[in-house]
């Protein structure tokens, strides 16, 4: 019998892998649905490029049909692999504010503010610039600065100088907003997701046990806890009991999901498939939130992107030249966190990734010449989704219902419209003259706010940041407790992105991996 299970080895699972087996006493089992991470293109940084088709990693989801996006269905790559979308990820490494935290702890989420928090964020990281007191310099998740950059990332940093804002140097230091580069989760300019960081070293310990390909398809209950879980692998079905605690970590969709599968969750959604109420917890796979996403494209007349180095060559040079060169860019090399006329308090409220090549619908439709893309999200939107259940079967996917810029007010869609108005602003800064072409997406540079309305319609798309479909309170509604304890049964958590409250301002990665950490001190009970 194992201590722990956990279920789902990505961003958080392999962190508590990691943590929970320091202790040589406890015997934990790590169940992963997806492969090991032995994909060359998970490990070269500019291998994301590349991994968007391959299916053999990633889940592959799409949501239901979108109202407000004009009746589309939206992709949502998530990781399916060791490592979960940290291995997959553009690996920016984003923190978010203080203000972030407090609004979690405000929100009923106690132990959760920003003071708190922070020494976990600090344990987890090895940043290359060192240590200080916004940041680790011991912990086992390499962040450094990137080893390559293009030239037209220097450019969008120069035409937001132009365009009067803030030029900085640490998007996680004391002040987030401004222009600049990111930092990545890299190490040595190869990718260091959480399998590398944290389940790499703990490989050999003879305490943990790493199964991949391991389909959960209920956690078992008795008299009121979670005992174990049953799962298939390589065509055998197993049912392994758990000593201690279930944890799991299966992310924004798969957590809800396997909940739902396993009795626990909104009663009468469970009846309609035939699943035995257990715990009637009507908010599992409520309070989806996620960053929606504008990408502005142009044209470029040089040469200088992207678009035409030949994958071929950048793994050559990559390979050979000791993981350096373009293929250990993360291609989304710069960005931005702006303050807008409509933000409720002094926190950034839209962020920018630019990248130097075109990158229309993820990178799936490969557009011919040369260019540039610049994302623009809004970063604390207030429509609410959800995660329904298609069947009774663990096989079959969830239902995303993500439902963007579904607020009554409206406020989703004006912030919109000041991403794509943001975007088209500094496309059209001096620094660009020498590069500017004609513009792909919008068509033209004079869309009027309706036009431009109908292309956010049209166009807009996941930045992949899903949350919040377990959430964590102290309110008698919430999923989990601040402790991550799923209410009215006993050994059971969830750890992972499903739990926060609300989004953070910025990218989820980071985020996620400190609430394992702080998770796992939570479950050993140490301070």
């Amino acid at each position: 019998m194992y201590d722990y299970i956990i279920i789902g080895a990505g961003s958080a699972g392999c962190v508590l892998a990691n943590r929970l087996s320091e202790d040589p006493d406890t015997k934990v089992l790590l169940l992963e649905a997806g492969p090991r991470d032995r994909h060359p293109f998970i490990h070269m940084p500019a291998g994301l490029s590349k991994l968007v088709g391959k299916k053999g990693v990633n889940w592959d989801y799409n949501t239901a049909p979108e109202a407000q996006l004009n009746g589309r269905t939206l992709w949502w790559p998530r990781g399916k692999v060791l490592g979960g979308s940290s291995s997959i990820n553009a690996m920016c490494y984003i923190r978010g504010v203080p203000g972030d935290y407090d609004d979690w702890a405000a929100l009923g989420a106690d132990g959760w503010d920003w003071k708190t928090v922070l020494p976990y964020f600090r344990r987890s990281e090895r940043n290359g610039r060192g240590d200080d007191a916004l940041h680790g310099a011991n912990g086992p998740l390499y962040v450094s600065d990137l080893r390559y950059t293009n030239p037209l990332s220097q450019v969008f940093i120069d035409a937001g100088r132009e365009a009067g804002y803030a030029v900085t140097r640490d998007f996680n230091g004391a002040s987030q907003q401004g222009f600049g580069y990111y930092q990545v989760t890299q190490k040595n300019g190869a990718r260091c997701s959480s399998a590398v960081a944290y389940l790499d070293p703990a490989r050999e310990r003879h305490n943990l046990t790493i199964v991949t390909g391991a389909q959960v398809n209920r956690i078992t209950l008795e008299h009121g806890r979670a005992t174990g879980v049953v799962y298939s692998a390589r065509g055998r079905a197993y049912h392994q009991q758990a000593g201690r605690e279930v944890l799991l970590s299966g992310g924004a969709i798969n957590s809800p999901q396997l909940l739902m599968l396993s009795g626990i969750g909104p009663a009468a959604q469970l009846r309609q498939h035939g699943i035995e109420v257990r715990v009637d917890l009507p908010q599992v796979g409520e309070n989806l939130q996620d960053h929606l996403d504008i990408c502005t494209l142009q044209h470029s007349t040089q040469r200088v992107t992207y678009d035409r180095v030949s994958d071929l060559r950048i793994a050559f040079d990559y390979y050979l030249r000791g993981h350096s060169g373009p293929g250990s860019s993360n291609i989304a090399e710069a960005g931005a966190f702006v303050r807008s006329a409509l933000a409720p308090d002094d926190r950034a409220d839209i962020q920018l990734h630019f990248v130097p090549g075109m990158l229309d619908d993820h990178g799936r439709h490969r557009l011919p010449g040369d260019g540039y893309t610049l994302h623009a999200c809004f970063l604390r939107p207030r429509s609410r989704g959800r995660i329904a259940l298609a069947s009774a079967n663990a096989g079959d996917k969830a239902r995303i219902e993500a439902r963007y810029l579904s607020d009554p007010e409206g406020f989703d869609l004006k912030m919109m419209l000041e991403c794509a108005k943001l975007s088209r602003e500094l496309f059209a800064q001096k620094a660009f003259d020498p590069y500017r072409g004609a513009p792909i997406f919008p068509t033209r540079n004079d869309y009027s706010d309706a036009e431009l309305i109908e292309f956010i319609r049209e166009k807009a798309e996941t930045v992949y940041h899903p949350i919040g479909t377990c959430r964590m309170g102290s309110d008698a509604d919430s999923v989990v407790d601040p402790q991550l304890r799923v209410r009215g049964v006993e050994g059971l958590r969830v750890v992972d992105a499903s739990v926060m409250p609300t989004l953070i301002g910025g990218n989820t990665n980071a985020p996620t991996m400190m609430i394992a950490e702080r998770a796992a001190d939570l479950i050993r009970g140490r301070a």
